[in-house]
């Protein structure tokens, strides 16, 4: 199971990352806090001090066509809300 499946990169996150050294990652639906900690970990090698989690509900989507409404749903995702210790960064542009 892959864990990580991508960073946020947005410019709230990263205000946020500036400030309160947090970053935010798209993480598999069936990860818990530990697991999303030791990815974190092995994959930027940082030290990782709390992990926050929310569940999102997929949007309902609909559009009109010549056949008529389709309808449909966005996948549900999860997103992981990561602090790090005191001094730790990760930069996630270092390798464009």
């Amino acid at each position: 199971m892959i864990i990580i499946k991508k960073p946020v990169i947005t410019e709230k996150m990263t205000s946020i990352s500036e400030k309160l050294n947090r970053y935010a990652f798209i993480v598999d639906k069936r990860a818990n806090k530990i697991q999303i900690k030791k990815a974190v970990e092995d994959l930027y090698g940082v030290k990782v001090t709390a992990v926050n989690t929310m569940n999102y509900e997929g949007k309902s989507k609909s559009r009109y066509t010549k056949s008529g409404v389709i309808t449909g749903k966005a996948s549900d995702t999860k997103k992981a809300i990561v602090t790090l210790a005191e001094g730790e960064t990760i930069d996630f542009f270092s390798n464009i």
